[in-house]
Order: structure tokens, then C-alpha cells, then sequence
């Protein structure tokens, strides 16, 4: 694993998204909405997404200068995607918010994490 990401577009396009999530969940855009209602994500709770991905973004963005950071965040990334998904799983929620969003998600994280820090 390496300590600092190369290449270091693919954690910035991350942290790009990320950040755009984060901004779509602060009033949740309704396609957000819709998927935190059919999973059964509670409303008093939604606020922490937005942490969440705001977080995300700030530490992929600062793993480009503090050693080890960015794989962390890009690792803690799948495991929020894996989640998500089995959150979808579990609500029987199997349309597109699971197989586009999610698993798009998922995928693009992993690439992330493959190709800017393991190989």
C-alpha cells in the first residue's frame, strides 16, 4: 500500500463527488429522499450523511499530503457503500438507487483504492 496516492486524480474526482453528495443531501434532492425513504434511513438522522460525506471528501482531499489518510478514507468509503447496499438488500429496495447509485458507487471506490494505493 502506498502512503500518498498515484495517481492523484482519481482520489480529487472522488473527493469532488463526495462533496457533491454531500451538497444533494443537505435538503435532500428527491431522488436522495427517496432512497433514504425506501431503505428507511430516519429523517432525524439524515444530517449525518452530510458529515459523512463531507468528511470523506475533506480526507481524501488531505490524503494527498498526510501519509495514509486517503486509502483510509477511500477503505472507510467501500465499507459505507457495502452497507449501503446491504441496507438496499435488506429493504428489498432492488431498482436503481441500488444497482446505479450504490453499486456505481461501490465500483468506483474500489477503482479508486486499487489503482491509486494498492497497485
Amino acid at each position: 500500500m502506498s502512503p500518498f496516492p498515484d495517481p492523484i486524480w482519481p482520489v480529487v474526482v472522488l473527493a469532488i463527488i463526495s462533496a457533491g453528495d454531500a451538497v444533494l443531501c443537505i435538503k435532500p434532492a428527491a431522488f436522495i429522499a427517496q432512497c433514504f425513504d425506501d431503505v428507511g434511513w430516519p429523517h432525524r438522522l439524515r444530517w449525518i450523511m452530510v458529515a459523512l460525506k463531507l468528511a470523506a471528501a475533506a480526507g481524501l482531499v488531505a490524503g494527498i499530503w498526510i501519509p495514509y489518510l486517503g486509502a483510509v478514507t477511500a477503505v472507510a468509503l467501500v465499507a459505507y457503500f457495502v452497507a449501503a447496499i446491504s441496507a438496499h438488500l435488506r429493504a428489498r429496495d432492488l431498482g436503481r438507487t441500488l444497482f446505479v447509485n450504490a453499486t456505481g458507487m461501490l465500483l468506483i471506490c474500489l477503482a479508486v483504492l486499487l489503482f491509486s494505493f494498492l497497485l
